[in-house]
């Protein structure tokens, strides 16, 4: 009995001892803070997000591209929501009776639904100016339940740059449910650098603490704001962009469609990068961005789309200078090797046709006039080559040198949509022709055309490959980054296999091909006083025109720019691509346009390839 009559001391004891901290607690909460008694009788207390400014976006050169602007979220918290004058309500928010009723219905269906709670506020209204928001908030403490919350918006500080700068917009289900960071209703990176920096750029929300009153109103921080945490803004980032090359680059292909991508070689850098045709990067901010995005959406002409990096398209001929280059390695082919070409490539089983020239012809000739016929016997001896048991074995060796070039596969530059090209190796050709082909079979390879598909920004990163004469960087857009290092992949330097020797050739001809008199394919690229080096391409389209091709690299001995650009339907390389592409090494270089050449200048700033037919020769 007596161990019994212990225990019951012990858990009497406890019990009482547990009694007497609550009641101590109780009894400090109630006297000595009175805080919590004040709350309780008039105030409540409010959380309100500290949303942090976006990190701000320069040029190469310090120019400030994307910077911030206020506005202000109309927020809502449905259970405190009592009667009010929708009149005057809607009169102070620009809202129709309508626009009212259906946002109520919204509501409704959205705590249905589960996507919002009756407790926490979410989005009524977004994005109010602060003139608005001014006069808005004379008037917030009629209408219980509602609140006004601060945001930022993009401001672009030049309307450029659409597909890079990409933009930003409300968050979707999918990445909500992946990121514990996000709430409903806040914004993120949707595409360009906006969505590849987004960690970057975001920088970390905050959280105030208000007291309320039964209307509403703020009566100060909760608790001196001690339990506040301030925002953090996003770092700032630094890209590669030269802007007015850029702007230029826009100029050149209004009314076209196609793309520039110009690299600096020795960083790869990103100097600029167009598609075209272009959109107004403001039409998707804000309120009118639900309104702006279905139009540019249906557009047939797909401004949205940004053919630079996601275009797939045959090379043409500039491939020329990579089965040279292959060639040149496998020992199939020398710089003093020569070939007839009598208007084109011809068997008994097909013709590959060519344009009239000089013959015969060496390798930097070849280049100089863009000789179908050369290529297509330099093709094949790569391909038979005796020193391989069979075509799937020698096919598979040319296939692996074109991967190491940058073609095939993505370049890993800092968009998430870039496309990846592609090169087919064996055995793709065995089911296709189930084992039954040879080189002959593959013939249209030899001058960049058939399965071949490449995107500009793996063609200009192939120029700026042959600007370093065997090497390249992975292409970017991002040069600094605040307190930051940028990735390490963009550093690391990418050989291809190709010893040094063999690029004095290609690079002759390439030279050639601008500046070797009647007969060379690219004289409209020339540029006084700039040693270019530049290869046409003309690809096959089933659809219509020919599409016009150039890439290029200068100066020849110390290259500070390497471009590609590719416009659709342009047919001949030296048309449109061409005098493109040397406007924009002019313009970087040199600062301006030679007058002498303000004609060309001319021709490529009013040509409209979409509006009207043109054919120049």
């Amino acid at each position: 009995m007596g161990g019994i009559n212990n225990r019951t001391l012990l858990i009497a004891a406890i019990m009482v001892g547990l009694g007497l901290i609550f009641i101590g607690k109780l009894f400090i909460l109630q006297v000595y803070d009175t805080s919590y008694s004040i709350s309780a009788v008039s105030n409540t207390r409010r959380m309100v997000t500290q949303y942090p400014s976006r990190g701000l976006v320069y040029d190469r050169n310090g120019k400030l591209l994307v910077s911030n602007q206020a506005v202000y979220d109309v927020m809502v918290v449905p259970r405190d929501i009592v009667a009010f004058d929708s009149i005057d309500f809607c009169q102070s928010l620009d809202l129709s009776i309508e626009d009212l009723r259906e946002r109520f219905v919204e509501m409704r269906k959205n705590l249905a639904s589960g996507k919002i709670t009756t407790y926490k506020p979410s989005v009524f209204l977004k994005q109010l100016s602060a003139e608005k928001y001014g006069s808005f908030q004379e008037k917030l403490y009629k209408f219980k339940g509602f609140f006004v919350q601060g945001r930022t918006l993009r401001k672009y500080e030049y309307l450029l740059a659409a597909h890079v700068l990409g933009y930003v917009g409300e968050i979707g289900e999918e990445k909500l449910k992946k990121d514990k960071y996000y709430t409903q209703g806040d914004y993120v990176g949707i595409s360009g650098i906006e969505r590849t920096y987004e960690n970057i750029l975001r920088g970390k929300k905050g959280v105030k603490y208000m007291m309320v009153d039964v209307h509403g109103r703020e009566k100060g921080a909760y608790r001196e704001g001690r339990h506040d945490t301030a925002a953090i803004s996003g770092k700032s980032i630094a890209l590669s962009l030269d802007i007015e090359l850029q702007q230029y680059g826009e100029q050149l292909m209004r009314n076209k469609v196609g793309s520039i991508v110009a690299i600096e070689p020795s960083t790869g850098e990103i100097l600029s990068l167009v598609s075209a045709p272009n959109y107004d990067p403001s039409l998707l901010i804000g309120r009118d961005r639900s309104a702006n995005y279905p139009v540019l959406a249906s557009d047939s002409l797909k401004p949205l789309f940004n053919r630079a990096i996601q275009s797939s398209y045959p090379p043409g001929s500039t491939f020329k200078t990579i089965n040279a280059l292959i060639g040149l390695q496998e020992g199939t082919l020398k710089p003093y090797t020569t070939h007839e070409c009598f208007m084109g490539y011809h068997t008994r089983a097909l013709s590959v046709g060519c344009h009239p020239h000089d013959s015969p012809l060496n390798l930097s000739q070849s280049i100089q006039h863009s000789c179908n016929a050369y290529y297509c016997y330099e093709f094949r001896n790569i391909l038979d080559n005796p020193k391989y048991e069979n075509i799937q074995e020698s096919f598979n060796v040319w296939k692996d040198y074109a991967v190491k070039f940058g073609f095939g596969y993505k370049l890993g530059a800092d968009f998430y949509n870039e496309y990846r090209g592609f090169i087919p190796n064996a055995d793709w050709f065995d089911k296709v022709y189930k084992k039954s082909w040879n080189s002959l079979t593959v013939i249209s390879l030899s001058i960049g055309q058939g399965e071949i598909l490449t995107t500009p920004l793996q063609m200009a990163n192939m120029a700026a490959m042959l600007a370093n004469r065997g090497h390249f960087l992975t292409p970017h857009i991002i040069k600094d980054i605040e307190e930051t290092n940028i990735d390490d992949r963009f550093t690391e330097i990418h050989e291809t296999g190709i010893d040094l020797q063999h690029f004095a050739p290609v690079v002759n001809g390439m030279e050639l091909a601008v500046w070797g008199g009647a007969g060379s394919t690219a004289r409209k690229a020339q540029i006084p006083d700039v040693s270019i080096c530049g290869k046409t391409g003309t690809a096959q389209n089933p659809h219509g025109e020919d599409h016009s091709i150039f890439i290029a690299f200068a100066p020849k001995d110390d290259p500070q720019i390497a471009i590609a650009v590719y416009v659709e339907n342009g047919g001949f390389g030296s048309t449109w691509a061409a005098p493109i592409a040397s406007l924009m090494v002019e313009k970087y270089l040199k600062g301006n346009i030679s007058k002498n050449r303000e004609w060309l200048e001319k021709l490529m700033l009013e040509g409209d390839l979409i509006n009207a037919e043109q054919k120049l020769q």
